[in-house]
């Protein structure tokens, strides 16, 4: 059964966050639409939604809520109708997604790693004794900490621009950025920054990937996305993913995780640390790419039997 395409009559209706990297990903998802279906840009419509996370920029996020402040208003906009698809960071997205909606699509998987960023370009290493680093990441604050514990960690919230202005006005003399937002933002050239290798610090689950988020009962919509959807990132984040189930991965728990796939066989990486990072556990796998979800759940079980209760504990 053939459905008909969207047209500049009946566009498709992008749902995403308003931030300049959000509607990057937003304006790439669209541009692999219109090259894989020959249909002209007038076919789609961006909607920038706003969410909770995107509201309230003075609190940590594990205080407002976790998970889910990136993604809960555009999926009840999907939910209503009021939207067709979702682009989303996969790094934001819960692992159950809500009854109704369903994630099979995921554009080919950018950079993973995270960015060490100051105004001079310098590396993690050159930080002098008792510098102030900013992040709102949990999972970066406690690797940073495990790493160098003499380091003071201060709470760096909003988008990349809001950042380096807080670098400039002396509020930190570092903070992090992911190596796939300034490359989708063409920042990379103008942010002095050191990419830091997985070996160094694993980056957060599913960091670096796009994830097109769609209504189960769609069946236009999912022949529509078919034909964009990359399988060896879909592999990838299967198993980080079910790595994340597997630990209740809230914004509250530091957790680390990288599959990367090599000729049909997939390594998957992952940490957990202690909030104050007093303790790490990390965990390292290999086996055929298709057991990918087996290979996170197992991995996940691996390190919570190995920390036991309260390691997440503040």
């Amino acid at each position: 059964m053939s459905h008909p395409l969207p047209s500049t009559d009946r566009p498709l209706r992008i749902g995403t966050r308003g931030s300049p990297l959000a509607l990057a990903q937003a304006h790439e998802t669209r541009a692999r639409l219109m090259a894989a279906h020959g249909l002209p840009e007038a076919a789609f419509e961006v909607v920038a939604i706003k969410t909770t996370g995107d509201r309230v920029q003075d609190r940590p996020l594990g205080e407002i809520g976790g998970k889910g402040l990136f993604t809960r208003e555009i999926e009840d906009a999907l939910l209503a109708g009021d939207i067709d698809i979702a682009v989303h960071s996969m790094k934001d997205m819960p692992v159950a997604q809500p009854p109704g909606l369903i994630l099979d699509t995921y554009l080919p998987r950018e950079d993973v790693r995270d960015a060490f960023v100051t105004l001079d370009g310098g590396r993690l290493a050159d930080l002098p004794h008792g510098a102030v680093v900013g992040t709102s990441s949990l999972r970066r604050r406690s690797q940073l900490l495990h790493r160098r514990p003499d380091l003071q960690v201060v709470e760096f919230r909003g988008n990349v621009q809001t950042r380096l202005r807080k670098l400039a006005e002396g509020v930190a003399q570092a903070t992090f950025l992911a190596m796939a937002g300034l490359n989708r933002l063409q920042m990379g050239a103008r942010v002095p920054h050191a990419p830091i290798a997985p070996e160094e610090m694993l980056p957060a689950v599913a960091q670096g990937a796009i994830g097109i988020e769609r209504r189960q009962a769609d069946d236009a919509t999912a022949a529509l996305l078919a034909p964009i959807h990359d399988g060896d990132t879909g592999l990838r984040m299967a198993a980080e993913r079910a790595f994340l189930a597997g630990l209740d991965g809230s914004c509250q728990t530091p957790i680390g995780g990288l599959a990367e796939l090599s000729g049909g066989r997939l390594r998957l990486r992952g940490e957990i640390i202690r909030p104050d990072g007093s303790e790490a556990l990390s965990t390292d796998a290999e086996g055929p790419a298709a057991d990918g979800a087996a290979m996170g759940a197992a991995a996940a079980a691996d390190l919570r039997g190995r920390a036991g209760p309260g390691f997440f504990d503040f």
